[in-house]
């Protein structure tokens, strides 16, 4: 008897959402075993530092005061984008790989909302500009978005032609 191979529908979402959700939350707590809070790192001066810093809020610490909600809604989100991709047939490996780092990092974001009540950030690029400090999981949130425009420019919906 032939046995055959079962494909994961969208196994390239499933791969990009464990792989960004790993490294999310490895770096992150190599950070808070290996700094002291507030501590600074500089990796290439000028350009790039490892600062440990928190944030209770979401990005450039906004709702800092009432983020109590945030918890809820990047479980939420990552609730929605993990049933989308369990149900869904996503037709190209862009929208694939855009939903999967969007759903790790909405997911990093919020084991660490859900679990310390603030989220560990570390990334501290062109420090002179006062960018704020942020982690691996709102890198993958961005690569995300570009990802999906990109399908959106280069691949958009044909259109029926009927109104």
């Amino acid at each position: 008897m032939k046995s055959r191979r079962i494909k994961p529908k969208n196994g390239l979402f499933w791969l990009v959402a464990i792989v960004g959700v790993s490294l999310d939350q490895l770096t992150k707590f190599w950070v808070v075993q290996n700094f002291e809070l507030g501590e600074s790192i500089p990796i290439l001066p000028g350009v790039l530092l490892f600062t440990y810093v928190t944030n209770p809020g979401a990005a450039w610490s906004l709702f800092s005061d009432s983020g109590e909600w945030l918890k809820w809604l990047s479980m939420v989100v990552s609730a929605g984008l993990a049933l989308y991709g369990w149900f869904a047939r996503l037709p190209n490996r862009w929208e694939a790989a855009g939903y999967g780092f969007i759903l790790s990092g909405a997911f990093g974001n919020g084991i660490d909302r859900v679990l310390f009540g603030e989220v560990v950030d570390f990334l501290h690029v062109f420090p002179v500009t006062r960018f704020p400090i942020f982690n691996l999981a709102d890198v993958w949130i961005n690569v995300g978005i570009l990802c999906l425009l990109f399908v959106a420019i280069f691949f958009p919906e044909p259109h029926s032609g009927k109104r």
